[in-house]
Parts: structure tokens; C-alpha cells; sequence
């Protein structure tokens, strides 16, 4: 009887011609998402009732809007991918995807963007994934108001939250993303929005791209992550008003700079890393306005660094401001506020009188023999630290901000 309440629906959309909306519920006439795609014309709507759907390997091949009514359950049941869209303009909006399978031959995804532009992905709950999101080879789409949470234990069996590969003019906004190898992972996507997400306690990063130029890092949280986020060989890259925030460990930092050119860094605040930003054969790169707040090392500079500006940022109670590892400077230190300084500014303008050295000889010897870490607080440090900024020897002796703040800067 279904069979034939669905062929008779089948018949009746084709004779009006229009786009239609299709329902799908355990009662309807079409109780599956596979079905009714089968069933569906270019640019219907599929709405999908509350319920539980135990369905994997959903193929979206034309353009179509799926649609959940409070959030109905698809269920892959770990037996693979959940939902792969091959068609231009697809939207999926409001559904709850759980149990995408796991594999270590192939990176099944919650849902697949493949070939495919002007998609959106809007108000959807995944869990128990292996990867979340995954965009393939497609453009212009919009990732919007998603909640990603896995349960990665291990990196080598487990996902990203939302993965980019070969996309382009992609928007990533309003995601919430936790507990996965990297929270959102980029490569070679170029001109790319991610704006105002939250990507906490991941097992790795909150975010890592390679190869992705032109691309706009905004408001975004990375928290508690295992090493923080990774930015690497990479050109043009904006990264405005985003927090850092306690990535701890030997091998952890807020974010970590490697073969990155011509970009700008504004108004981020790093707060409570063991490394604040870990710099790497990176060149003519910005940083104006940011906090630099209770690090271990606010900036540590491995070498091949040439041509960088710090204005205007605050450098607030770390341990170390400033680690180099060569006598050779080519960066300028212009205007910042430093919470160690010690000069005056006699003359009241804001500007001390004294330029400040940020680099210190115990900076200079942790980078050479770690284990010295435990004398940071001791006298003898205080006295070699003096000296050097007497007569420095180790440390590059034109590394000077020569008009520190007097007052922590404001913007």
C-alpha cells in the first residue's frame, strides 16, 4: 500500500511540474531521505519529521534542500558515510547525525561536500564521528551555526571537526567544535571567511591549514588544545581579534608560524600558552594590538624571521616576552607596552626614555639547555640577565623597542 501512495505521489508532482515539498516521516507515503531524493525534482525540499532514520550512504545528486523539524535523528549506525552531496546548490539545515563509521583506508565524514558550489550547511548536531564536515574539491559553500562533537581519544583513529581540501571562497561561521583530532583543518583553500567559531579541547589543533592563502581568521576561541593552532606555508592571511587560550605542554603554543609571508595579525589576544606565538622562517608579517597575557614565552622567533613589525601590542606578566635564537635581528620592536620595564619618561609623553631589551640571556640559555627552566626565579638569573643588558654578547645587540609604552596600550 506504501508503494503505491508513493508511486501515485510520484506521478502527481510530475503532471503540476513546480518544485514541491516533499515529507518524510514513518507514516508518510515516503519514510526514507534515500527515497525521497530518489523521488524529488531539481530544487524541491525535502522536510524531514522528527524520528529516527537509520540510513548511511545518502547520495544528494541534485540540486535540493533537506530539511529537519526538530532536529529528526540520521543514524549511520557506524557502517560508513553518512551523506555525500555530488550536486550544486545543496542545502542541509537541521538535523541531528550521529555514528559515522570509522575506517583507516577511508576518511568517512557526517557529511561530504564533493565537486560541488553554492552549498550550505546550517544548524546541524553532529556526534560520534570519525570527520565531521568534510569539503572536497567545492566552492563557494557556507558553513554556518553547527555543533561538531566527537570523542577522539587516539590521533591516529580519529577525524577533523571540519576539513577543507582543495576549496575555495568558503564561509565558516557560528561553529562550535570539540573533542576531535583538528577542530577545523584547511588545505590549499584559498579565500576563505572563519569567523566567531569556538574550537575547544581537540586532541591536536583548533585549527591547522597549510597551503591556504587569502584567507581571513575572525573572533574565533581556540582553547585547550593539545598544541594550539598551526599556521604553515601560507601568504596573505588576516588573523583579527581571535584568543589563544590555555594550549599547555611541552610542545603546545597559542599558534605556531611557520613559512608564512605577507600577512597581518591584529588585535588577538594570547593568553596562558607555553608559547604564545612560535615564529619560523616567516617574513613581512604585522602584529599590531594584541595581548600578549601570563605565556611562558610570548613570542619565541626558531630563526630565518626577516622583516617583521611588533607595534602596539601589550606584553603582560609572562615569563619570557621575547626568546631568539641568533644575533641577527631584522624585525622592529616599535612602541609597545612591556609589564618588566623599569624606565621613566621624564619628559610625560607617554614614550620611556630608556629603550627596552626584551630578549634575555636565560631566554637564550633555556633554548639551549631546557633543564636550566627550574632557576627562573633564582638571583643568579637576575645578575646574567643584568649583564647582558649591559653589554649584551649572546642576544642581538639591535633588538630594542626604542619607545616603549609607559601605559599599556589601548585601542
Amino acid at each position: 500500500m506504501k508503494n503505491i501512495l508513493a508511486f501515485i505521489w510520484v506521478i502527481t508532482m510530475t503532471v503540476t511540474g513546480y518544485a514541491q515539498q516533499i515529507e518524510v516521516c514513518n507514516t508518510c507515503p515516503i519514510a526514507s531521505i534515500k527515497e525521497a531524493i530518489l523521488v524529488a525534482k531539481d530544487y524541491d525540499t525535502v522536510q524531514i519529521k522528527k524520528g529516527h532514520y537509520k540510513e548511511h550512504d545518502i547520495i544528494v545528486d541534485k540540486p535540493l534542500t533537506l530539511i529537519g523539524e526538530n532536529y529528526p535523528i540520521v543514524d549511520g549506525e557506524s557502517k560508513g558515510e553518512i551523506i555525500t552531496v555530488v550536486s550544486d546548490d545543496v542545502t542541509i539545515d537541521g538535523l541531528f547525525i550521529i555514528n559515522v563509521g570509522t575506517s583507516y583506508t577511508e576518511d568517512y565524514a557526517a557529511i561530504r561536500i564533493r565537486k560541488s558550489k553554492n552549498f550550505t550547511l546550517q544548524n546541524l548536531v553532529l556526534e560520534k564521528l570519525f570527520f565531521g564536515i568534510y569539503i572536497e574539491k567545492s566552492n563557494h559553500g557556507k558553513i554556518y551555526h553547527n555543533k561538531v562533537i566527537g570523542d577522539a581519544v587516539e590521533e591516529h583513529n580519529s577525524g577533523n571537526g571540519i576539513q577543507l581540501w582543495y576549496s575555495n571562497h568558503i564561509e565558516i561561521e557560528h561553529n562550535y567544535v570539540e573533542h576531535v583530532r583538528d577542530g577545523i583543518y584547511l588545505e590549499f583553500a584559498n579565500h576563505c571567511l572563519i569567523k566567531n567559531n569556538v574550537s575547544a579541547e581537540n586532541l591536536r589543533y583548533g585549527l591547522h591549514f597549510m597551503f591556504s592563502n587569502n584567507d581571513t581568521y575572525q573572533n574565533n576561541i581556540f582553547e585547550n588544545n593539545g598544541a594550539g593552532v598551526a599556521v604553515m606555508f601560507s601568504k596573505q592571511i588576516k588573523m583579527f581579534d581571535n584568543i589563544f587560550r590555555k594550549n599547555w605542554g611541552t610542545a603546545s603554543y597559542g599558534m605556531l608560524l611557520k613559512e608564512i609571508n605577507d600577512a597581518e595579525i591584529k588585535g588577538n589576544t594570547f593568553e596562558e600558552n607555553t608559547i604564545g606565538i612560535n615564529i619560523e622562517g616567516s617574513n613581512r608579517i604585522n602584529y599590531t594590538n594584541n595581548d600578549f597575557k601570563n605565556n611562558g614565552w610570548a613570542v619565541k622567533v626558531r630563526g630565518a624571521c626577516y622583516g617583521n613589525a611588533f607595534m602596539g601590542n601589550n606584553f603582560l606578566y609572562n615569563s619570557f616576552d621575547i626568546s631568539y635564537n641568533s644575533k641577527v635581528n631584522d624585525n622592529s620592536f616599535d612602541r609597545n607596552y612591556w609589564s618588566n620595564y623599569t624606565g621613566y619618561d621624564l619628559d610625560k609623553d607617554g614614550i620611556g626614555d630608556v629603550p627596552y631589551r626584551p630578549v634575555k640571556l636565560f631566554s637564550y640559555i633555556v633554548n639551549k639547555t631546557p633543564e636550566t627552566i627550574i632557576l627562573l626565579r633564582s638571583l643568579f638569573i637576575d645578575l646574567i640577565d643584568f649583564s647582558e643588558k649591559v653589554s649584551p654578547v649572546f642576544t642581538p645587540d639591535n633588538l630594542l623597542d626604542q619607545y616603549p609604552l609607559i601605559k599599556k596600550a589601548t585601542w
